[in-house]
Parts: structure tokens; C-alpha cells; sequence
């Protein structure tokens, strides 16, 4: 498995905007489908933003479509989530997560898909 480390979140006004880093540490990062997720208090783990192991394909739901940018860069074994236009509602902890393919371009917006999950961090948006 990798081990992931986010950082990057903070507070912020409505309208800001912030990027999380997702630091991957282990096997080659290039190799591994990443996505970010974020939890509210009281609220299920949701999906937020999904790139494929080759990097093809990215996905995010209707919430934040348009607002988030998920990319990476494999030579820093980093993925990074560039978050605009902030709201309240996107306050929550954002997780980054991970699962290895030897080849393909799999991917899920499904959290239990992923075998590899960050600590996560604080994303606080004041109106």
C-alpha cells in the first residue's frame, strides 16, 4: 500500500479558494487511480473529485462540477485538489485516497473501492 498525506486545508471565505496536496509515499504514485472525498459532521463520507490511474479520465459529482480541479504530478507523487469558488457547504474534512493497478485506467467515485486513505484535513468556509 501507499501511505498518503494531505495538507493544504484551512479557513476561508465564501468565495475563496484553496488547493489541497495529497503526498503519496511507497510504490510508484503514477500507478494508483486517486480520488478525494470529504465528510461533514453528521454526514456520510462523499465523493468529490476521481482521476484514473492513467490520468485519462476524471470525474466530479454535479456539487462541485466546474468549482474543483483534480491533477497530478507523478515525478512529486502528489495529487492535488484545487478548490474555487468556495461555499459553506463545502466544509467538511477532505480525504485523499488511493488503489493500485498494474495497468489500466479504472477508477471509482465509490469510497470502499479505494485500499489507501490519507489522515485527511480541515476545509472551513465562513459565509
Amino acid at each position: 500500500q501507499v501511505q498518503l498525506v494531505e495538507s493544504g486545508g484551512g479557513l476561508v471565505q465564501a468565495g475563496g479558494s484553496l488547493r489541497l496536496s495529497c503526498a503519496a509515499s511507497g510504490r510508484t504514485f503514477s500507478s494508483y487511480a486517486v480520488g478525494w472525498f470529504r465528510q461533514a459532521p453528521g454526514k456520510e463520507r462523499e465523493f468529490v473529485a476521481v482521476m484514473s490511474r492513467s490520468g485519462s479520465t476524471t470525474r466530479y459529482p454535479d456539487s462541485v462540477k466546474g468549482r474543483f480541479t483534480i491533477s497530478r504530478d507523478n515525478a512529486k507523487n502528489t495529487v492535488y485538489l484545487q478548490m474555487n469558488s468556495l461555499k459553506p457547504e463545502d466544509t467538511a474534512v477532505y480525504y485523499c485516497a488511493a488503489r493500485y493497478f498494474e495497468y489500466g485506467g479504472m477508477w471509482s467515485e465509490q469510497a470502499g473501492w479505494y485500499d489507501s486513505w490519507g489522515q485527511g484535513t480541515q476545509v472551513t468556509v465562513s459565509s
